[in-house]
């Protein structure tokens, strides 16, 4: 496995936040738009208990190398 290249999941239960690491290029735009979820300093980085949704996906949308996704639970 290449650490360099993983992908993890977060969900705070509504909606899960998926990353991966390839992608990133650590813009900052996830903690700057939602600094309650994203903390690159502590592990687990991603903590989406400490939002609300709408405010998750709003973030990860912002992601400009589509290293953050996200998909809600329950819905394909």
């Amino acid at each position: 496995m290449n650490p360099d290249n993983l992908t993890k999941e977060y969900t705070n239960g509504e909606v899960t936040i998926v990353w991966q690491s390839e992608k990133c290029i650590h813009s900052a735009n996830c903690v700057k738009n939602n600094p309650n979820v994203f903390h690159p300093k502590e592990k687990p980085w991603i903590q989406p208990e400490n939002s609300n949704t709408d405010k998750i996906i709003e973030a990860v949308k912002k992601c400009p190398s589509g290293a953050l996704t996200f998909y809600m639970n329950g819905k394909k």
